[in-house]
């Protein structure tokens, strides 16, 4: 279940939860006294088991599948196990598939149980079904179920006859290759025995390809135990005596509270208890009652004066910045949480000086820099901004998810420290180009021309005239053609009418816009004008255009559309012909029209053009080359879109002319198509924004491409990473070259479709200064060496060839009369070209072999999803796929462009300086750009620093010899946003490996009390067991204002973020 959905589920479900409010002994009268809460979901207790697998399935399903194999029966340990053992357990054999990090990541989403919503999710879908009675596990084929084995191939015969099921974005369904098979869903619970019958039978089908396999949980009896949630607090309010429990949606950031014995605090009120029970221990029992006496004296909540409040904050932090550097975080959150009863001993504190003036000192900085204000709070990841009023503890788990699979993947890569930072500090925006075309093309007939036409010679021509003021919502009307519209349209369809009207709309009314026409007409070589209206109008307008202008031409042509029927809004020849008759009276209509006019020049290209481009159906509008959307095409909506869109682009202009840019002596057209997002087709299946990317980082696994029978058993990321390793290229003439861009052409090179392929792979690269060329090889047919002629030849070539006769020969075999010689019989040698080394080829082309075709074939269809003979393209570990048209040389020019521009720039950029071997650059560049690229595109990232960093920044340094997330904070010790800071790097300190700096941004003069509410926001790093009960079980989470002051409460009032309210009256007195 994806990670945003299924916090959603939790924010949902919590709305109606259940919460107690218990109030612990009193005790004696010197006993602390405490207040807790449990908050409980109103669903039970789900399999950790089950939760486990969801945090695979977000990793993968591929790793989802081979989880579930290592635990098909691993439940049955539950029944004579400790809940402690078999926590462990399951730990354990995630570990298989998941890293350090992930394995905390693990266990924190175990303790905030991030996933149990989607178990409960899918119970309810089993219950909806419903469930069979006295079923463990039971199978739905197609609205029938069954929880009998033996049943399945029985309903099976007859599913395609009854309705389909609907499946849901988080359902797993078993990897195959087909998708259009009968669906057979198993409900159960992972790990008991009747899960494992049923799977062994279910995965066989699927491997076999006769059914779709999903897996929905299922458990038949549930737990009799309550689910106990985190992501909640507990308020004290001062000034009301109300508590207040408050869900993660509201806080957002969540904490826990750790309750330590409070006599084994050393410092009370200026005494060192610590030092002083080690030198008079006969007198320790006398200490300890004392040191209690203060302690609970501590908690009288004295009004403090004005003058005692202005400093507190600063000696807040000179308290925090004086303990030891490992005990100052814990600290700054008890001070925090509990500061109405911890300000009077506040006041005592001296502050420090230094760390007065350097607190100043680098709040002049940072609000230069960051605009951060004193008081202000920031808290930055690896130098991503984390929002404390948006983050909650789920989109921590996701954060932290995505940066460990960067870190992991770079640290495999050999990359550490600060070369590190320099990858995470990119971020990919592919998505911030809108890509257009480039409309320079002798195709579009363009009526206008604001720079030429008489129509236009008054209006000034001087760029400096955008940034004279003009009346809102008008575009100034300057001779120059910055505002350009393209119409695709066959001439012979109804919608024609309203583009013609449109077109002379903004002509008749001289709206500084340049209007062209791209035709699409009949392109059978003889066409008779006198049958088909669209060549009709094609030569009648030709014929006008040679005898007086363009201009006059297509006025001719809006005549020409008046004279259609209302009742049939189509075009016909009669129309043409009337026109010309009318207007033209001594003109030989035949000659014109007829099948053999000379006025036929150029009627193909416009289809051609159109094709071309990669646009959808028409009709089609493009402005500066900008295709418009299908929402707007609608007429009357694409007028006020292009009005708009003049507008729009007459800022950018006045921009670029204020910037120097633009000026009197640029071409407009060409400043327009001279830009980066300016493309010669545009094809929506490299634009498209549900990428897949290729993991081609190797493992610890070894293998060699042609061992068939060990690659057969490697993972999806191990056959990616061998056939990365193996992989020959064409690069370019200087073979010394770093290339930022590797494109893999995948296909049957022994076909006409993968020759073609080839061919325009080819012609790319030989205008291409980033690429370089590898080759994938997925037969159709069965593979032996008779069918592999052209394939065996292309990898002896690889194999044996340099660069420069590499290119040519692999340029004879994508043509089509070469291929067909040699399948007729001709030997490969005799298309050898010259200053090739023959005998090496010879030698190589006839010991190869069919292994390699095997292994790329199986990666193909496992790992791409391939079937045989189908085609594809990966650049830099993106995959493009199956492709079911043809990839033209202009489509590898763009797929280069974005790929390069998108990452693969700024790796070379940065790898050119880590000294690492030339010959490896480009390997490094194309896996460090498929990792990059994976991850969902990031917000900014913040490179914070401060002036001084000796007496007002807390340190710790990060464990040796591994990998870190770095984590900058800035807060006021005394805020709201401290309460929830401090608990969160608390935990964050047990997740992760992590460098911190914590900067105490005080506020200084204060004039009334920062904070009126000890709270406590809760949640724990890691799942809490009962490990000394028997059995041992999972302990309720449960968070509480643990150190109460000395007054009477008299009621409390508890509310969730539904604002229902669970009210518990009690009375208590708390103190004498």
């Amino acid at each position: 279940m994806a990670p945003a959905k299924a916090t959603n589920v939790v924010r949902l479900l919590l709305g109606s939860t259940a919460l107690w409010l218990s109030q612990l002994g009193s005790g004696t009268v010197a006993a602390s006294k405490s207040v807790t809460a449990h908050l409980a979901a109103k669903w039970p207790e789900t399999p950790l088991l089950l939760e486990a697998s969801e945090f695979m399935a977000e990793e993968s399903n591929e790793k989802f599948w081979q989880f579930l194999e290592t635990v098909q029966e691993l439940a049955i340990y539950k029944q004579t196990e400790s809940d402690y053992s078999y926590y462990n357990l399951i730990l354990k054999k995630a570990g298989q598939f998941l890293d350090n990090l992930h394995i905390n990541l693990l266990k924190f989403a175990f303790s905030i149980r991030a996933y149990s919503p989607a178990i409960q999710m899918f119970q309810q879908i089993a219950a909806d079904e419903p469930p069979p009675d006295g079923c463990n596990a039971f199978v739905v084929i197609h609205k029938k179920h069954t929880c009998k084995i033996n049943e399945i191939k029985k309903l099976l015969k007859k599913a395609a006859s009854r309705t389909r099921p609907y499946l849901f974005k988080g359902d797993h369904k078993f990897p195959t290759n087909k998708e259009n098979l009968p669906v057979v869903i198993l409900y159960a619970e992972m790990g008991t025995r009747t899960f494992s019958a049923f799977h062994k039978v279910l995965s066989e089908k699927a491997q076999n390809e006769e059914i779709l396999y999903v897996l929905r949980h299922y458990i038949q009896k549930p737990s009799s135990r309550k689910m106990y949630l985190s992501g909640y607090g507990v308020e004290l309010a001062i000034k009301s005596t109300e508590y207040k429990a408050l869900d993660d949606t509201q806080v957002k950031t969540v904490t826990n509270t750790t309750v330590e014995d409070e006599t084994e605090t050393n410092e009370v009120q200026g005494f060192l208890f610590g030092k002083l029970k080690e030198i008079y221990s006969d007198l320790r029992d006398n200490l300890t009652a004392f040191q209690k006496y203060l302690i609970e004296s501590n908690k009288q909540m004295m009004p403090l004066k004005v003058w005692e409040l202005q400093d507190l904050s600063f000696q807040a932090a000179s308290q925090i910045m004086s303990a030891p550097v490992y005990d100052a975080i814990k600290l700054m959150k008890d001070i925090s949480q509990n500061f109405p009863i911890k300000a009077r001993s506040l006041t005592r504190i001296a502050v420090n000086q230094h760390m007065r003036e350097e607190i100043k000192e680098n709040q002049k900085d940072l609000q230069v820099r960051f605009k951060i204000q004193p008081g202000d709070a920031r808290l930055f990841i690896n130098g991503l901004r984390v929002d404390m009023d948006v983050y909650d503890a789920f989109s921590i788990l996701d954060m932290l998810k995505l940066e460990g699979k960067m870190m992991n993947g770079l640290r495999n890569l050999g990359i550490n420290g600060e070369d590190m930072s320099k990858f995470l500090k990119l971020n990919s925006h592919i998505w911030e180009y809108t890509y257009v075309l480039d409309i320079r093309h002798s195709s579009i007939m363009w009526i206008n021309d604001l720079e030429n036409d008489d129509l236009y010679i008054t209006w000034p021509t001087s760029c400096q005239k955008l940034l004279k003021p003009v009346f809102p919502g008008s575009v100034p009307s300057i001779r120059r053609n910055f505002h350009n519209l393209v119409l695709f349209i066959d001439p012979a369809q109804e919608y024609t009418l309203d583009f013609i009207k449109l077109a002379d709309v903004f002509y008749s009314h001289e709206v500084p816009l340049r209007i062209g026409f791209v035709f699409i007409l009949n392109t059978d070589d003889e066409v008779d004008g006198a049958n088909d209206a669209g060549v009709a109008l094609w030569r009648a307008f030709n014929y006008i255009a040679e005898e007086f202008d363009i201009s006059e031409a297509f006025i001719s042509i809006v005549h020409m559309y008046q004279k259609v029927k209302k009742d049939q809004n189509i075009l016909t020849v009669d129309n043409v012909k009337s026109v010309l008759q009318n207007t033209f009276p001594h003109a030989n209509i035949w000659d014109i029209l007829g099948i053999h006019s000379k006025y036929d020049e150029e009627r193909k290209a416009g289809a051609s053009f159109y094709k071309m481009t990669g646009l959808g159906p028409l009709p089609q509008a493009l402005y500066n080359g900008e295709p418009f959307k299908h929402e707007e095409m609608n007429i009357k909506e694409l007028k006020m879109a292009v009005l708009q869109r003049m507008m729009d682009a007459s800022v950018y202009l006045q921009r670029e002319v204020f910037l120097g840019t633009l000026n009197d002596r640029t071409n407009a057209i060409d400043f327009l198509m001279d830009r980066n997002n300016v493309v010669p087709r545009i094809n929506t299946l490299i634009l498209r924004t549900n990428q897949q990317y290729l993991n081609l980082i190797s493992t610890s696994v070894t293998a060699d491409v042609e061992d068939f029978s060990t690659f057969f058993f490697l993972d999806s990321q191990d056959k990616s990473a061998v056939i990365a390793k193996n992989m020959y290229y064409l690069t370019q003439d200087d073979e010394s070259i770093i290339s930022a861009v590797t494109l893999w052409i995948i296909a049957d090179f022994d076909k006409p479709s993968g020759r073609k392929l080839l061919f325009n792979a080819l012609k790319h690269m030989k205008t291409s200064v980033h690429s370089r060329l590898g080759i994938i090889y997925n037969p159709t047919s069965k593979i032996n060496e008779e069918n592999t002629a052209i394939s065996r030849g292309i990898l002896a070539a690889f194999l044996t060839q340099k660069n420069m006769f590499l290119r040519s020969f692999l340029g004879q075999l994508a043509k089509e009369e070469i291929a067909t010689a040699i399948y007729s019989g001709d030997k490969i040698k005799t298309f050898l070209i010259e200053g090739m080394d023959k005998n090496a080829f010879e030698k190589k082309y006839n010991t190869v072999g069919v292994n390699i075709f095997r292994t790329h074939q199986l990666f193909c269809q496992d790992v791409l999803k391939l079937r045989p003979g189908e085609m594809g393209i990966v650049s830099n570990g993106r995959f493009l796929g199956p492709l079911d048209e043809d990839f033209y040389a202009e489509d590898f020019y763009l797929l280069e462009k974005i790929t390069f521009s998108n990452l693969g720039e700024k790796i070379k950029g940065i790898v050119e300086n880590m000294g690492i071997n030339a010959n490896n650059m480009s390997d490094f560049i194309m896996k460090v750009d498929a990792l990059m690229s994976s991850v969902p595109k990031r917000a900014s990232r913040y490179d914070v620093t401060f002036l001084r960093e000796n007496h007002s920044v807390i340190k710790t340094n990060p464990q040796e010899n591994d990998m870190f997330f770095n984590v900058i904070a800035i807060v006021d010790p005394l805020t709201r946003e401290a309460q929830k800071m401090a608990q969160l790097l608390v935990v964050l300190g047990k997740i992760i490996n992590m460098k911190i700096k914590l900067f105490m941004n005080c506020r200084g003069r204060l004039s009334e009390a920062p904070l009126e509410r000890i709270t406590v926001i809760h949640y724990e790093p890691f799942l809490l067991m009962g490990i000394f009960s028997s059995p041992s079980c999972v302990i309720g989470q449960k968070t509480g204002i643990l150190e109460m002051p000395f007054w009477e409460v008299t009621a409390s009032s508890l509310q969730t973020t539904t604002s229902k309210e669970l009210r518990s009256s009690f009375r208590q007195p708390l103190g004498n």
